[in-house]
């Protein structure tokens, strides 16, 4: 999801009250540092008062260094990138190195960019990237202070080096863990000297990932993977029609079953429960429901996109306004186009799932979740239970991309298992999951601009959507602006003298939405990115010389621009029908310029042969990683590009499977070249921003090959085929 406040804030310092304690811990001698990061918006004074430490380091008396991690791994390695930020500093033996879940804490574990306890809007790096290093730092300093001590010497003659602090005058040294006890003594230091960049050995190189063995063994643990003693199996059927209820169930068929052990109906849902997963799922087949489709089952999608293109005629409340506003939103040579973006649902690899186990004075919950401390909030809110009495233990996740930010699924898993003595868990089908998702938003972009002498003048760009934040994270919603879905139109990184941001709210009928991997610049790459394209046809420039004009005060741009032209042979001829196009963003603090080359044939199918992708995300913790999340953003915003639609009809969503819900295939997946610039600045986000370059490098690309402008995703291949035989 988008930030909630600005860059400067994903930055903090560790608290100069960071404190030091020590502890026994199964018979060994910890040595515990903690850090405190402040709420975002709360100056230094109120976080250090009100913020226990949220995050942890341990160093035991054998040496073995724990990180408890405030961010959930799901796929995107940053257990590894995180760890690595802090055995840097540390100068760990890397091999010697844990993770470890966090808890759920609010207090303890809240990611400064929100403010809450979440793992989302690629911020994971960002935010934890300086204070772990002095948290690392300081640590090392103790170590190293502990050993001048026991060899009278001063600090400034040891070195550090693999979890070993060396004095080399004397050839002495000792192992961290042999330090441990010591160094939990000495007084730590107010602001730590980190390593200079040169002197990094962890940092910027390709390290293994410490998820990878068990992943590969079956020794990870995923939420569905959870199986607590005397588990029963539960699967669901809700009604079909958003907001509608149970009319009347006929389970006399599904209690027969063998293995069938239960059938639970709730005002909105009917469960079975079994022995085995089969036994639930043939149960939930058996029975006969009628449903009451209440209000909403007149709902479609041309009413939804009939009141958002009304809404988007209104003024919206405006989030950036540079220069003269008459000039920004008129005037002189110009052009208007509308863009339009679907409903999505996210269809991750794990569906969702949840075990629970409701007792008298207890609730326990085994879930893989974005939102930990959420998860244990709604479940508390549910049983009406004390939030200590609730216990959540996190997992990894097979794919959230925004999915697992919510809290439905535990709030549905919790309601069952107060029905049943057991632990049960609850498993949505792929059907279920589909139909009954939070959406990303259907979004209509009004974009307008006048040009002279060859560039830019005047801009205006009108965002209309769902208001996620508003729902989400009330208080980041200001003034009437969402500010994730203004995201990556406030950071054009044009030079344009006169322009105007505006967001107009609309909430589609019935249809729940939230965040989508890629966010709101996913909407507004592809919308800003495509239409920078038309006006360099306007004025009769090419796509590359036009946006380098517009660059000269950008040059992390504008650099990502020259090497991705270096790297894709952008002027090297192509074969009839096929084109390049190119695409240009800043978002996540991280700058992309991408060239996509795409074939179409004349019955409008699309072939997308290969996408080049030049990357500045700052200093690259692990360049292995960062590729790998490019190359995956890449396939994910493609499959979105080329089938991604949720339709509605009669109150229903019309997919259900990926027959019908359709994924990029192994066979259709373009070669793909990710290049990393170097570059000394701070870290940026990079897990979403993949997904947002590849639409509108295609749509131009398309472009490019065929001359027809497309304005909504997916792509109309009837359009395409219809301007082929024109």
């Amino acid at each position: 999801m988008s930030k909630s406040v600005p860059d400067s804030a994903l930055l903090p310092s560790t608290s100069r009250r960071a404190f030091l304690q020590s502890g026994i811990a199964a018979g060994a001698t910890v040595l515990l540092l903690g850090f405190r990061i402040p709420l975002a918006g709360a100056d230094d004074k109120t976080a250090d008062a009100a913020f226990a430490p949220n995050a942890f380091i341990r160093i035991d008396d054998h040496g073995a260094v724990t990180l408890i991690m405030p961010q959930v791994e799901m796929g995107q390695g940053i257990y590894t990138g995180i760890a690595m930020i802090l055995a840097e500093e540390l100068d760990v033996d890397w091999n010697r190195v844990a993770v470890d879940h966090a808890p759920s804490n609010e207090k303890l574990y809240a990611n400064p960019a929100f403010g809450i306890q979440a793992t989302g809007g690629s911020t994971s790096v960002r935010a934890f990237w300086m204070p772990l290093r002095k948290a690392g730092a300081t640590a090392r300093a103790m170590l190293v202070g502990a050993a001048a001590q026991r060899w009278k010497v001063d600090p400034s003659t040891c070195s550090t080096t693999n979890s070993e602090v060396l004095h080399a005058a004397t050839s002495r040294r000792f192992s961290y863990g042999e330090l441990a006890s010591a160094a939990a003594t000495i007084a730590p230091l107010k602001d730590p000297p980190l390593k200079a960049d040169a002197d990094f050995r962890f940092i910027g190189k390709s390290l293994k990932r410490l998820d990878t063995p068990d992943k590969v063994n079956g020794k990870a643990q995923y939420g569905i993977d959870a199986m607590p003693p005397g588990v029963k199996f539960a699967t669901l059927a809700q009604c079909p029609v958003f907001g509608g209820k149970v009319g009347k169930v006929d389970d006399t068929r599904a209690k027969a079953m063998a293995g069938v052990r239960q059938v639970i109906v709730l005002d909105n849902l009917v469960a079975v429960v079994g022995d085995h997963m089969w036994a639930a799922k043939q149960g939930l087949e058996a029975l006969d429901i009628v449903w009451d489709e209440g209000p909403n089952a007149n709902v479609d999608s041309a009413a939804i996109w009939a009141q958002l293109r009304a809404s988007s005629e209104n003024e919206g409340a405006v989030s950036k306004a540079e220069g003269d506003k008459a000039k920004a939103i008129g005037g002189g040579d110009r052009l208007d186009a509308a863009y339009e973006l679907p409903f999505l649902a996210h269809a991750t690899m794990e569906p969702m799932n949840c075990t629970v186990h409701v007792t008298a004075d207890a609730c326990e919950v085994w879930v893989g979740t974005q939102v930990l401390a959420r998860a244990q909030d709604i479940a508390a809110k549910v049983t009406g239970l004390p939030v200590e009495k609730i216990t959540v233990h996190n997992f990894l996740i097979g794919g959230g991309f925004g999915r697992r930010l919510e809290v439905d699924m535990v709030e549905t898993a919790v309601r069952i298992a107060q029905q049943v003595d057991s632990p049960v868990k609850v498993v949505w089908s792929r059907e279920e999951d589909i139909q009954h998702a939070v959406y990303r938003p259907v979004y209509r972009n009004l974009l307008s601009a006048s040009v002279a002498d060859g560039r830019i003048v005047g801009w205006k760009h009108r965002i209309t959507g769902a208001a996620i934040i508003a729902r989400w994270l009330p208080p980041a919603f200001q003034k009437g602006v969402d500010i994730d879905a203004i995201d990556g139109a406030n950071e054009i990184p044009y030079d344009i003298p006169n322009l105007q941001i505006e967001y107009t709210r609309d909430e589609p009928k019935a249809v729940p939405t939230g965040f989508w991997r890629g966010v709101g610049p996913n909407n507004n790459i592809f919308a800003i990115e495509s239409f920078i394209d038309e006006l360099a046809m306007k004025v009769g420039k090419d796509p590359l010389s036009f946006r380098r004009g517009m660059l000269a005060k950008n040059p992390r741009m504008l650099a990502a621009l020259d090497h991705v032209i270096a790297k894709s042979g952008w002027s090297d001829p192509l074969p009839a029908r096929t084109g390049r196009g190119i695409a240009a963003q800043f978002v996540f603090g991280s700058y992309l310029a991408t060239v996509a080359e795409v074939e179409v044939a004349t019955n409008g199918d699309v072939r997308v042969h290969r996408i080049v992708c030049a990357v500045d995300t700052g200093i690259v913790v692990n360049p292995d990683s960062v590729i790998a999340q490019i190359q995956g953003g890449l396939i994910f915003g493609l499959t979105a590009a080329l089938y991604g639609e949720i339709t509605i009809d009669k109150g229903r969503v019309q997919q259900s499977n990926f027959n019908d819900y359709r994924m990029l295939r192994i066979d259709q997946t373009p070669k793909i070249e990710v290049h990393l610039i170097a570059s000394g600045e701070m870290p940026g986000g990079i897990g979403e921003t993949g997904v947002t370059a590849a639409p509108p490098a295609v749509g131009n690309a398309i472009y490019a090959a065929t001359g027809i402008r497309l304005r909504r995703l997916p792509i109309d291949r009837d359009a395409l085929a219809a301007g082929a035989k024109a």
